[in-house]
């Protein structure tokens, strides 16, 4: 692993990640080493296949790698029973892909947002704290009250971040976290990720394809190819002046989305 993604604390990290799927003659994942440093901002990067929607599972521990090691701050993290994994949860948050599929239709926002809360059993004021989590991602404390459906797809992902939030998590796993929104919106949520990381303090691991996203958002970024990791460092030089055939194919192939 490159050494300016361990400068940091390290928080979330994996070591040695290798998982085979039945029936496949190759691992989705072959060795991958990645950590998550206190306050950074990291991207995950490949093309479709590369392995990164299973490292994201792994990472979350929602499946168990064949080989390797998931840590938090050093503890290493198995897939368990919901109550075993509280801390965990607590730690480290996911903002899903499509908050329209991840929001129950049936569950007011003011619900939605406090699950965690109530689910993890963090002790406090759920509904003051569901009012300030949505003043900070940009929508009026009267949401609590309304149902997602009555939301356009980039204020669903406010709340949805709202929601990852509601535990005061040291790291958010942000999985393509823009691409169901249109240019205009995507814009918007980048903005609110940077500033929701600074204002918290929340480490960020973004996996994504969108390699203006991962630019404009990211300190530093990992490659992935064929399971494993073809290049990793600060995100500027990876981008510009890729050493990996990887990386370079990556750069030249990749929809970029330009961004202020």
């Amino acid at each position: 692993m490159s050494p300016e993604l361990v400068s940091a604390e390290p928080l979330l990290a994996a070591r040695g990640l290798t998982r085979r799927y039945r029936g496949s003659d190759v691992p989705a994942l072959d060795g991958v080493d990645l950590v998550v440093g206190a306050g950074r901002r990291v991207a995950v990067v490949g093309e479709s296949g590369a392995g990164k929607s299973t490292l994201t599972r792994l990472l979350l521990a929602l499946e168990r790698p064949d080989a390797g090691e998931v840590t938090y701050r050093g503890r290493p993290v198995h897939p368990g029973r919901p109550r075993s994994l509280h801390w965990f949860r607590r730690a480290v948050q996911v903002v899903p892909q499509d908050p329209g599929r991840s929001l129950s239709p049936r569950m007011r926002v003011g619900e939605a947002v406090a699950e965690p809360l109530r689910c993890l059993r963090v002790a406090g004021d759920h509904r003051a704290r569901v009012a300030e989590l949505l003043l900070a991602v940009g929508l009026d404390p009267d949401a609590a009250t309304r149902l997602p459906n009555e939301f356009s797809g980039g204020q669903r992902q406010r709340i949805a971040l709202a929601r990852a939030l509601a535990p005061r998590p040291e790291v958010l796993i942000a999985d393509e976290p823009v691409s169901a929104l249109d240019a205009a919106v995507r814009l918007q949520v980048v903005d609110l990720l940077r500033e929701v990381s600074d204002a918290e303090g929340v480490a960020l691991l973004v996996v994504s394809h969108d390699l203006g996203v991962v630019a404009a958002l990211c300190s530093d970024v990992v490659v992935l190819a064929g399971g494993r990791v073809a290049e990793a460092g600060p995100t500027d030089r990876v981008l510009t002046d890729p050493v990996s055939r990887e990386a370079h194919a990556l750069v030249a192939a990749v929809p970029r989305l330009v961004l202020a």
